[in-house]
């Protein structure tokens, strides 16, 4: 029972994005999923298992193993005033899309003079930690969050899993949503809310006057259990989810810096050229008179994700490789 007195469902982040695509299939007729295996094998990852008995095949379509083909397809269904959902199995299949991500989906609106939006919805998984190896452990939502024209989300709770899919579909811009795959099984308690997510804003995750941590995604469980752990020693970290990549909410960011004097940014993408990157110069840019030591970063090793296990492991960024960088920040 909720302090409100209203009961609380228990589910995981995999059953949270699939309610949010049966609301948005039931709620609008113009709504259709497609993608690899997302019909009769229930999506690589189970998100959409049971759509297609439930919508049948023209809502939910099994699509040719060819990521350029049906990316362009949904561009083409959306330039028609449909309101397709696209899968793509892993985000390091979504390079074979690039073409049609990058010079059609992000660029018609503004090359029409506004008369073509693409309200596109492409939805991958991303991310390392489940020994997939070099080829399907790839962060690469920086790459996207380079790209004008385009939303950028990164949901990371039940929460915003759930509720992000509605005001992304409602976007006149094409919206890239990167589900980290540690995230699936995550289980927990999900308020009932009606109210939207706001997609221009970041999250505070945690409230914190010593040191701000500041990350997204798959690294938020990570950095919620350092703010414990920072905790345990009497530093009080404050943990920003930043959840829109692109565009970034700044404000929130330098806030967060004016409060806390300090920084660490969290990032599984490799460091050089990393969102970490950018979100470090803008706080060097907007917030430098408000630091009281230098940002730290934590990123994955520059190397292709190795397969065994503790080599991966090693390779990602962990729990105690951001306390040790709040240390140095801190001391």
């Amino acid at each position: 029972m909720g302090a409100d007195g209203t009961h609380e469902a228990k589910t995981t982040y995999r059953e949270a994005m699939r309610e949010a695509l049966r609301e948005a299939l039931c709620s609008d007729d113009r709504v259709f999923l497609m993608g690899e295996d997302v019909g009769r094998y229930g999506g690589c990852f189970g998100v959409s298992l049971g759509l297609l008995e439930e919508f049948g095949p023209e809502r939910v379509r099994d699509t040719p193993l060819s990521e350029s083909a049906f990316v362009g397809a949904g561009i083409g269904a959306a330039l028609a005033g449909m309101r397709p959902i696209v899968e793509i199995m892993t985000v390091n299949f979504s390079l074979l899309a690039l073409d049609q991500i990058l010079n059609n989906a992000a660029t018609l609106l503004h090359m029409s003079g506004g008369q073509l939006p693409v309200p596109l919805v492409i939805r991958m998984t991303t991310g390392a930690g489940r020994q997939l190896a070099a080829q399907h452990s790839h962060s690469l939502e920086g790459w996207y969050a380079h790209i004008p024209g385009i939303r950028v989300l990164a949901p990371a709770t039940l929460e915003d899993a759930r509720h992000m899919l509605a005001p992304a579909l409602a976007d006149p811009d094409p919206v890239l949503i990167f589900e980290h795959g540690s995230l699936y099984n995550v289980s927990g308690e999900l308020l009932p809310t009606t109210a939207p997510v706001n997609l221009d804003h970041a999250a505070i995750r945690r409230p914190g006057t010593d040191i701000s941590l500041i990350t997204y995604g798959g690294s938020l469980p990570k950095a919620l259990a350092a703010a414990d752990d920072l905790a345990a020693e009497g530093i009080s970290a404050e943990v920003i989810d930043l959840r829109t990549l692109r565009p970034l909410d700044a404000v929130a960011i330098t806030a967060s810096v004016a409060r806390t004097h300090r920084a660490v940014v969290i990032d599984e993408a490799w460091r050089t050229g990393s969102l970490a990157a950018e979100v470090s110069a803008r706080i060097a840019e907007e917030s430098f008179y408000e630091l009281d030591a230098p940002v730290e970063r934590v990123c994955s090793a520059e190397v292709p994700m190795p397969y065994a296990r503790r080599l991966e492991e090693a390779a990602l960024p962990q729990t105690a490789d951001i306390v040790a960088a709040a240390h140095r920040a801190v001391n």
